[in-house]
């Protein structure tokens, strides 16, 4: 396919980070302006993304349709895509479990020309940052998506034919790094409430790959917390649907629903962070 019409459901930091890349290979990118937010517009016209008024003009004009949305919201928004009788390519990119992503498929499947399970890995692709792209699914199209983003800042790996590979990859791999960093909030809050949260972090200093050494990331994960959430509910799902105990993973996005109200909230800082954690 020569230069696809792509839509992008939804534009988020990392959905227009993502769909700007793909515009340098599409004929065009649409992005849907019905119920979205006037952030959301505004980073939809920095990315150089096309307005169109509904979901169905989107549907009707693209050739492939790129889900990146709160991994909660993915199935609803695919029903929207099936309901709305979208007959090409759906790349489903949201961090969703392996099981979430079958059914989402089977939804798709009667109607779409193919599913294809997409991952992404990685910061979105702005300043020097450059993430990956995992995709699994039928491999004429996976290498057809490959293509819409060669020579960009999102690199692509294809992982195999299987639809669930790309998700279970993504949910492996937030399982440590989120919960992590939910464990590292946990310790300096401890140690802050007596007094010992600088030498806590000078111990993890003598360490290598601690998140205790980078602080910072306490109050970044905060800001993220809103959707990390739900999709450690969806690791856990994952955990749980391979006879592994999912308990953890429930308490870190239990944890982490404490910050829902610190949604995006880039000037907060880890005293805030540490508050609200203890005090929600």
């Amino acid at each position: 396919m020569d230069q696809p019409v792509v839509g992008i459901l939804h534009p988020g930091s990392m959905g227009a980070a993502v769909a700007a890349c793909a515009a340098k290979n599409a004929a065009a990118v649409l992005w849907c302006e019905e119920g979205r937010s006037p952030a959301s517009a505004a980073r939809a016209e920095q990315a150089g993304l096309a307005p169109v008024a509904t979901l169905s003009v989107l549907l009707e004009r693209s050739d492939i349709v790129i889900s990146l949305c709160p991994p909660a919201a993915a199935e609803d928004v695919a029903a929207e895509v099936a309901a709305g009788g979208f007959g090409g390519w759906y790349v489903e990119a949201n961090a969703i479990s392996p099981e979430r992503m079958q059914r989402i498929n089977e939804l798709l499947s009667p109607g779409v020309r193919a599913v294809v399970d997409g991952a992404v890995v990685g910061s979105p692709p702005v300043r020097g940052k450059s993430p990956t792209l995992y995709l699994s699914g039928p491999l004429d199209v996976v290498a057809a998506v490959e293509v819409l983003f060669a020579g960009t800042a999102v690199r692509t790996k294809t992982l195999g034919a299987e639809v669930g590979q790309a998700s279970a990859l993504k949910l492996a791999y937030s399982s440590f790094q989120k919960t992590s960093r939910v464990l590292a909030a946990l310790a300096l809050g401890v140690a802050r409430e007596h007094g010992v949260d600088q030498e806590l972090i000078e111990v993890a200093f003598r360490r290598t790959g601690s998140y205790l050494a980078e602080p910072e990331y306490v109050a970044k994960t905060a800001a993220r917390a809103w959707r990390w959430g739900p999709e450690l509910e969806e690791a856990a799902d994952a955990l749980a649907a391979a006879g592994l105990p999912p308990d953890m993973l429930r308490a870190a996005a239990s944890t982490l629903a404490r910050w829902n109200d610190a949604k995006d909230d880039s000037s907060l800082t880890l005293a805030d962070a540490l508050d609200r954690l203890a005090h929600p």
